[in-house]
């Protein structure tokens, strides 16, 4: 199995539970791993046989700047729904983090995996 990856892609957006985040823009940070047979590409020298990592992210840079989630879970969820639907993705592995939302720690989040992890 190949993995094409996206690390500490940051995105301002409204998330949160408390009244506060409700009313200011804070930073998600997504790393993602995404389950992508490259050999055709790297066969080929073909961007139509390859996962679009500048593709992904822009989908979900747009997505994620538009959303209002309570809960990272929920967000997180919708992640990777777009991911496997949209880009067609087998399996996804998501660290999805809220830098600073914690005092004392450095980062708070969730680590997910969704669909079936070819062999």
């Amino acid at each position: 199995m190949d993995i094409v990856y996206i690390k500490d892609l940051r995105v301002e957006t409204i998330i949160g539970i408390y009244d506060w985040e409700r009313q200011v823009r804070q930073i998600v940070s997504i790393n993602l791993e995404m389950a992508h047979d490259i050999s055709e590409a790297g066969r080929t020298d073909d961007i139509e046989y390859a996962l679009n990592y500048k593709t992904i992210s822009k989908r979900l840079q747009s997505f994620i700047e538009e959303s209002e989630f309570l809960l990272i879970e929920k967000m997180a969820e919708e992640i990777c729904r777009i991911v496997r639907d949209e880009f067609g993705v087998p399996w996804v592995r998501l660290q999805l983090s809220k830098p600073g939302a914690l005092r004392g720690a450095t980062d708070v989040g969730l680590l997910i995996e969704r669909g079936e992890k070819p062999a």
